[in-house]
């Protein structure tokens, strides 16, 4: 009877160790893909026209003085980018589509 009840608890004992390393896992991956799919959104080229014009204002006012090379609206909607020049130096910015700017980097 002792054994029984020593391998039942041992039994309960793993499954929980068990349980708990499946949720860390699964958080981590979790993690991890959100930030992989983000950086492989697929966008399509747009006109200067079809910009938000949030978008279209916060872009100006942070980047006064850039020619805007393309643009770009993610295929989901939920996004801008931008391929902008300024002295022979392109950058890539990306804006939410409420106009918040989300981050920059070189083209």
């Amino acid at each position: 009877m002792k054994k029984t009840m020593k391998n039942l608890f041992l039994s309960a004992a793993l499954v929980l160790a068990f349980a708990a390393n499946a949720v860390t896992v699964n958080q981590i991956r979790t993690s991890a893909n959100t930030t992989v799919n983000y950086q492989e959104k697929e966008y399509k080229v747009i006109e200067q026209g079809d910009i938000a014009p949030a978008v279209l204002k916060s872009a100006v006012d942070k980047y006064a003085g850039y020619a805007l090379v393309n643009a770009y609206v993610a295929q989901d909607g939920t996004d801008y980018k931008f391929v902008l020049t300024k002295d022979g130096k392109d950058i890539a910015a990306y804006f939410k589509n409420s106009g918040e700017f989300i981050k920059e980097e070189t083209a």
